[in-house]
């Protein structure tokens, strides 16, 4: 009778229907490491509760082996940042019947059922259901905006969970679960996603905090995630950007989210933008393999540059950009930023469908503005690696005045035989116009429907760039277009030359300095962001439309002002090649390491040697 009345009581204090409650997860810590296991479970044994054997909540960390002999098996487990001795307490040895067996301190199960990949492993003992375990790590250097895990196989949901240090964290599942294959090369690789690509089931934020509230989560991957998706990837969260991907500089552009902190040097530098948080994150996180970021004027290159890492603007229109966020659809890309050469090339061929593969390099090597002495560390590095690569080549070396050259031989259909006026308002005029077009005025109309017309906060970058836009008429695209197409075509004709039937597919390289080491201290106080006229160096790719490839060569080392001490910043080398010869240039780079000539970039103060990162926030930084 009491047990009635509680029933109804129940029934009555919930309105009569029971509420819907969703497993999120669980966090455990195993030997002071943080794990997130899943809400759903990987297998369950055959048989039933195990509970005899543990007490409490029954949660025992294992490793899944698919030998009996478990030295053996487990041996190269020690490379793997998830595994820790610790999940021998138990181990589940799959393909056997033999019977159990518990001595108080480690369980030996043996299952015919399961056919799990090796690993590391939480079993509940109550109820014989196995968890994958997801290591917790700390962005300690704030380059996530939100960090996530499957929901289901075609959908993400937020991560519930957290560490200590002022901090996100973020789940990395085991590498041990994950074998590549010829469908899926990325299998198990771990991948940050810059915030302005959509990803299913999670918001897309492009940096500004009214959009982010104001639109739904996506309900479909866009086109070059859902590419890397298919492939194997593990996405582990969406990655910090400056505001609609508009060029900030730390810290006063920065207004509705805090820059990145660039882990190199003292720790005071500007990361660059746009793609802050994926170059801030491949700086400093030996277990994130890669990021996704996107390139219109620089937002790739410039944070390579600054964080010493491979990253590249490719050749234009080679993936479709549905479901990513607009700056100039005529000069958008997208591209990776990475400390492994060699997983940035299968990441490539995933990303844009195959690359063609040439027998041969170039002869020809142009020189853009490089330094004419090695009086300094960075000069010497850049001439260095300008020498090195003649001399593997077998290649001419060529300085190369490129405004020069258009001076000389100006193609008869330009309006002004002047490049930097040519090309002036080219960049600024687009990316103000095109965006005002595809995304200010349309959420503009929206949210003020929404809030009594009310506007939504923008950054000071994006607001400077529209009202210039707006300040000339909408023909004056078209204008900037011509003029850019003018310049494209002069440049395939003149300097880098495409010959996809040729050995090498494009007929020269082009180098240009892509840092020098110098210094972009977060703490100064500067003047309101400018409009970015003009054309240089970096503008090159963004208006021949050819891919521009930036690789660390070396170091530059400065008199902090943040650590009174002498600290060391990268120093970078951008290669060009003609329009649509990427896959070449990713096999010259890759073949460059092979030889010596480049390396693989690391994590830490200093992207060749390493080091603590200084004044990072939490004690997990690893």
């Amino acid at each position: 009778m009491a047990l009635r009345g509680l029933i109804i009581a129940l029934g009555i204090f919930c309105g009569g229907a029971w509420a819907t409650l969703t497993n999120t997860g669980t966090t455990v810590n195993v030997n002071g490491v943080s794990y997130y296991l899943p809400g759903t479970a990987a297998a369950s044994l055959a048989f039933g509760s195990l509970s005899s054997t543990q007490q409490g909540l029954g949660l025992v960390p294992v490793t899944v082996v698919n030998s009996s002999d478990i030295t053996t098996a487990t041996a190269s487990f020690a490379s793997d940042d998830v595994w820790q001795p610790d999940f021998l307490q138990g181990a589940i040895i799959q393909g056997s019947e033999a019977p159990s067996s518990s001595n108080g301190s480690s369980l030996t199960i043996y299952s015919a059922t399961t056919s799990l990949p090796d690993g590391p492993y939480v079993l509940n003992t109550h109820t014989s259901s196995i968890y994958q375990a997801w290591r917790l790590y700390s962005d300690f250097e704030g380059a996530f905006t939100e960090t996530v895990v499957p929901d289901t196989s075609e959908s993400f949901s937020i991560l519930p969970a957290n560490l200590p240090g002022q901090s996100l964290a973020v789940a990395v599942p085991s590498r041990l679960y994950y074998t590549a294959t010829p469908d899926q090369p990325l299998a198990g690789v771990r991948i940050g996603i810059k915030d302005i690509y959509d990803v299913a089931g999670v918001k897309t934020g492009d940096g500004n905090r009214a959009w982010y509230e104001f639109h739904p989560a996506a309900t479909t991957n866009s086109v070059p995630v859902q590419r890397l998706v298919d492939a194997g990837a593990i996405i582990v969260g969406k990655m910090k950007t400056s505001q609609f991907a508009n060029g900030e500089t730390a810290t006063a552009d920065w207004v509705d989210y805090h820059e990145p902190f660039n882990p190199r040097g003292d720790g005071y530098q500007d990361t660059s933008s746009s793609s802050a948080g994926p170059g801030a994150a491949q700086g400093a996180y030996s277990w994130l393999d890669i990021s996704l970021g996107s390139d219109t004027g620089g937002s790739i290159r410039g944070p390579s540059d600054s964080q010493g890492l491979f990253g590249n603007r490719p050749t234009h229109g080679l993936v479709d950009l549905t479901g990513v966020m607009p700056l100039a659809p005529e000069l958008d890309t997208a591209g990776f930023l990475t400390r492994d050469p060699v997983l940035w090339r299968t990441a490539a061929q995933v990303l844009y469908g195959g690359l063609p593969q040439f027998q041969a390099y170039p002869k020809q090597i142009l020189t853009v503005d490089f330094p004419t002495n090695t009086s300094d560390d960075a000069s010497a590095a850049i001439i260095g690696f300008a020498n090195s690569l003649a001399s593997y080549l077998d290649a001419s070396v060529t300085p190369y005045n490129i405004s020069a050259a258009f001076a000389d031989n100006t193609p008869p259909e330009s309006p002004s035989s002047d490049l930097d006026e040519l090309l002036n308002l080219t960049y600024p005029i687009l990316i103000a116009q095109d965006q005002t077009r595809l995304l200010r005025d349309p959420f503009y109309a929206a949210y003020g429907a929404a809030n009594d017309g009310r506007r939504p906060f923008v950054d000071p970058a994006p607001l400077v760039r529209w009202a210039f836009g707006d300040s000339f008429p909408d023909t004056a695209a078209n204008e900037t277009i011509a003029n850019k197409t003018v310049f494209m075509n002069w440049f395939e004709s003149n300097v880098l030359i495409p010959d996809n039937s040729s050995a090498s597919c494009s007929d020269k390289i082009l180098l240009y300095v892509g840092t020098d080491g110098s210094q972009t201290y977060r703490n100064t106080y500067r003047g309101p962001p400018s409009v970015p006229y003009g054309f240089g160096d970096d503008r090159i790719s963004v208006f021949s439309e050819a891919p521009d490839f930036v690789v660390p060569v070396g170091e530059a080392s400065y008199n902090s002002t943040i650590t009174d001490h002498e600290e060391v910043l990268p120093v970078t080398v951008d290669m060009m090649v003609a329009r649509g010869c990427d896959g070449m240039l990713f096999d010259l780079i890759n073949d460059l390491v092979t030889q010596g000539i480049l390396k693989a970039s690391t994590v830490g103060r200093s992207w060749e040697s390493g080091g603590d990162i200084l004044f990072k926030r939490s004690r997990h930084w690893q």
